[in-house]
């Protein structure tokens, strides 16, 4: 049964050496709040491009915490375009990353960010009887 969680993160971002000038390397920690209680630890690779507004970047970042009433930890992939401006973000949980109560986890993400706030938008679902609630 499709699950849903949603709430706020904040976000630090601290730059990195990535050995060429062309693509931007940094860390990502996150706190999230709402129905996800985490934190997350992660690495993120952008370029741009001669292209106002066109760039890409990749991520991966590892959340562990409490999603709902289940604890565990769990890797999201990150891959997000801009073609002169326009965005196309995917974010999406690693098959059989997720550990503890979120052993068998899958689901995508919706980032959103309004006047520098950043929310989410959480999709999931876990095995059989490991919804919350379930009493398992």
């Amino acid at each position: 049964m499709p699950m849903h969680a949603r709430g706020a993160f904040d976000v630090k971002l601290t730059p990195q050496s990535s050995g060429d000038e062309s693509i931007g390397r940094l860390m990502i920690d996150k706190q999230f709040h709402g129905d996800l209680e985490a934190t997350s630890r992660g690495e993120m690779l952008a370029a741009g491009t001669e292209t106002k507004g066109s760039a890409g970047y990749v991520a991966l970042e590892k959340v562990t915490g409490r999603l709902h009433d289940r604890d565990g930890s769990f890797i999201l992939q990150h891959t997000g375009t801009m073609t002169r401006g326009e965005g196309k973000l995917k974010v999406e949980v690693i098959p059989d990353s997720g550990t503890g109560d979120l052993k068998g986890l899958t689901g995508s993400m919706a980032i959103a960010i309004s006047d520098g706030n950043h929310s989410y938008e959480f999709d999931y679902n876990l095995p059989s009887g490991q919804e919350p609630g379930s009493g398992e």
